[in-house]
């Protein structure tokens, strides 16, 4: 299987499986010099870690990551960083029943078409459980961002029940099980989230994630825009089947002048912009307002409700899957497409400097 790094100049390449002895993964290009500890990474592991709430799955694992390479004294040297977490709490039995058969809406049949064999404990490669090694990589990256730089996600929608905006208060997403930033909604999903449950089936969800304090001019144009990289990020997560940048879909609905985000100078000579429907990148490239980006995740397919599916003899059967799953893989979703974004910031700003190593932090004019 081949497809398994991410990124240009700041790369990340991860391993293995959702029931195998562990998973890990080797950040390649991360500057020397940088302070770096498994302390640093682990809030974030914690904030994406199952079994916190009965509003996931309960598979119980503490997801204490190693470095293994690449830090010396307490800094980074340059040489690739790996990562590696321990499973601890496989129950590979679960899925003994579906060995032979596929389950509707996984990738259990095309990895069967693609490689002949697919590993059917927990979906192997094709596992949630990898992205904690992206959640850990992602931590690299916001150090190698610096401070300046704020990357937040919330969930914004849970089946048909979206948030208020008026509502939002970025404190409340740290408060509720849900990373929700409306408390009311927040206990509505509750009593929705439950039902669901009860009812053997799942929702899905829909996640923003916001970077605040990135700099103008990240990005290339035609084949290096920044948001077609960011879209790419987020459409790699795990369920994810729906991915925009700023207005996104709604711009179609808006008219020119609506959409512009008109321009005024401030007193000490930057830009300033009056509205942000481009969600901080125009023509590819970074404005130096805050990156704004929406996923939709799908309903979580493994599920109670007994759905019709073939084996792989070729029969018709009936299948349910069991185990421990999030009746909402979205929750989860949101510490995920926070790394993915500063993945993609990380990558992008090491190339901007590589390219433009005197660019201006804040858009000035005149530009000659």
């Amino acid at each position: 299987m081949s497809h398994n790094s991410f990124g240009h100049l700041f790369r990340v390449t991860t391993w293995g499986e959702s029931h195998g002895p562990a998973i890990g993964c080797v950040v390649d290009g991360c500057p020397p010099g940088i302070p770096l500890a498994e302390a640093d990474i682990q809030p974030y592991l914690d904030r994406r870690r199952p079994g916190q709430s009965r509003f996931v799955t309960q598979r119980q694992e503490s997801d204490r990551v190693r470095i293994l390479s690449g830090v010396f004294e307490g800094r980074t040297t340059g040489t690739p960083i790996a990562l590696e977490i321990a499973n601890e709490d496989q129950r590979s039995r679960d899925y003994a029943e579906i060995a032979q058969s596929f389950r509707p809406g996984h990738a259990d049949i095309t990895y069967a078409w693609k490689y002949g064999i697919r590993d059917y404990r927990g979906g192997g490669r094709a596992s949630a459980r990898e992205t904690a090694m992206r959640v850990a990589a992602g931590a690299i990256a916001r150090k190698v961002l610096g401070e300046g730089v704020v990357i937040r996600g919330a969930l914004i929608q849970l089946g048909r029940d979206r948030i208020s905006r008026e509502a939002w208060d970025w404190a409340e997403v740290e408060r509720n099980p849900f990373f929700c930033p409306d408390a009311a909604a927040a206990r509505r999903w509750e009593q929705l989230l439950a039902a669901a449950r009860k009812a053997g089936s799942s929702l899905g969800a829909v996640v923003e994630v916001v970077a605040e304090g990135v700099p103008p001019g990240l990005g290339a144009p035609v084949y290096g825009k920044l948001d077609a990289d960011i879209a790419a990020a987020l459409m790699g997560i795990n369920a994810v089947k729906g991915v925009e940048i700023g207005e996104g879909f709604a711009a179609a609905a808006l008219t020119g002048e609506e959409n512009a985000d008109e321009m005024r100078m401030r007193p000490d000579g930057t830009v300033e912009f009056l509205s942000n429907h481009a969600g901080g990148v125009l023509g590819g490239i970074s404005t130096g307002q805050p990156i704004v980006a929406r996923f939709a995740v799908k309903p979580t397919s493994s599920i109670l409700t007994p759905l019709r599916s073939v084996t792989a003899a070729g029969e018709d059967t009936e299948i349910r899957t069991r185990g421990r799953h999030d009746p909402c893989v979205g929750i989860r979703a949101v510490p995920v497409g926070e790394a993915m974004l500063a993945l993609v910031l990380a990558d992008h700003l090491l190339r901007h400097r590589a390219q433009n190593p005197s660019a201006l932090r804040e858009p000035r004019l005149p530009i000659r």
